[in-house]
């Protein structure tokens, strides 16, 4: 379980909360580490990052799939 690391100020992804009612992910930047939830259920699971593997996720995630319709 995740250590409580007190008030977090969370950010929505820009594709959360649109007009179809569909949620996303949530991120935030403490003490240097970036942490990662489902809007959806904000009290269950936090994924935590550095900085570094933060950008390799990022890259890793915004790469073109083949056969698929960008968004």
């Amino acid at each position: 379980m995740a250590e409580d690391r007190g008030a977090v100020s969370w950010r929505k992804s820009s594709y959360s909360g649109g007009n179809s009612g569909e949620q996303c992910c949530e991120m935030a930047v403490v003490s240097g580490e970036i942490l990662v939830r489902d809007s959806k259920c904000p009290s269950r699971v936090v994924l935590v990052f550095t900085p570094d593997a933060w950008r390799t996720a990022l890259v890793w995630m915004s790469r073109p799939v083949p056969d698929r319709a960008a968004p």
